[in-house]
């Protein structure tokens, strides 16, 4: 049984990178007005002085056709969908899957960014080697299950302008001075601390990141909205402290829906662990580095 991958634009996955791993993307959507523009394949323009974007999933019936075109070359589909406490991309996806019976498989990631991309990924590995649609949704969920993203926020006004933030928002109205760390996994975001100097919230990301994956190995995803320097510096001191255990990194942005909820100046890390290898080897004084990223100019 051939199996396709489908998944949304909210990833931030490169859509060269999507082909090439044989994962079918499906567009969200910015909103201006009463034009509608989709992400990664429209232009967006600047808004007009005293307007702003607003952001919407992908429908049902977008979806529905995604899948329907999918099935043309598959007998399977598994659609990773953005966290379904985030968006209404995945409940819309269920919607559409329903008037496919069992032949498409919908799973939410519980996460957003790349960290719904690596899952993706994951499931896109597991179809090219011929695995049948069981296989490829286990694969699937079990990456959601390991996935978690850490996002340092440089200002927190655009998210909490979003609602996404749940009650989190009565922290966020006394936090706009500060440099901001959240959570994200399992569908559920959290607030781990709140910094005035952004090198000192960087650094304390990268160290979360290899507390929690202890000696696992992983695939690690950078993302950012217009700050590369900040992204290649987490990446680069990432790379540097895991040694061995990075398996994979690469370096991106977030999409224009993401980055308007995220604000400008944001990064975020995703991590896949790599249950399957630890290692054993690598020095403990590597392991325990103090290093930081770099970090460019307060903007």
């Amino acid at each position: 049984m051939s199996v396709v991958v489908v998944t949304d634009s909210g990833t931030g996955l490169d859509l060269q990178t999507a082909a090439d791993a044989g994962v079918q993307v499906v567009p969200l959507h910015v909103l201006l007005g009463t034009e509608s523009y989709r992400e990664g394949i429209d232009e967006i323009p600047e808004p007009p002085r005293g307007e702003a974007y607003t952001t919407s999933g992908a429908s049902t019936g977008e979806l529905a056709t995604a899948y329907r075109e999918a099935l043309t070359a598959a007998d399977g589909v598994v659609a990773v969908h953005l966290s379904g406490r985030l968006s209404g991309t995945w409940n819309a996806g269920r919607q559409a899957a329903a008037e496919f019976g069992d032949a498409v498989r919908v799973v939410d990631s519980g996460a957003a960014g790349m960290a719904t991309g690596l899952a993706a990924l994951a499931a896109a590995r597991t179809a090219r080697t011929g695995a049948g649609l069981d296989a490829v949704h286990a694969a699937a969920t079990a990456a959601v299950e390991k996935i978690f993203t850490y996002v340092y926020l440089h200002r927190v006004d655009d998210l909490r302008r979003s609602g996404r933030i749940g009650a989190a928002t009565s922290f966020l109205s006394t936090a706009l001075s500060t440099r901001t760390l959240l959570r994200l996994g399992g569908g559920e975001l959290q607030l781990r601390e709140k910094a005035r100097i952004p090198s000192k919230a960087l650094g304390r990301l990268v160290d979360s990141v290899i507390e929690e994956l202890g000696e696992r190995r992983a695939r690690i995803a950078v993302q950012h909205h217009h700050a590369p320097d900040r992204a290649d510096g987490l990446a680069e001191t990432l790379t540097e402290r895991l040694g061995e255990r990075l398996v994979e990194v690469t370096v991106g942005e977030f999409g224009p829906v993401m980055g308007l909820h995220l604000g400008r100046g944001a990064a975020g890390v995703a991590v896949l662990p790599d249950d399957d290898g630890a290692a054993a080897d690598t020095p403990a004084d590597e392991a325990e580095s103090p290093s930081t990223p770099a970090e460019p100019a307060d903007d």
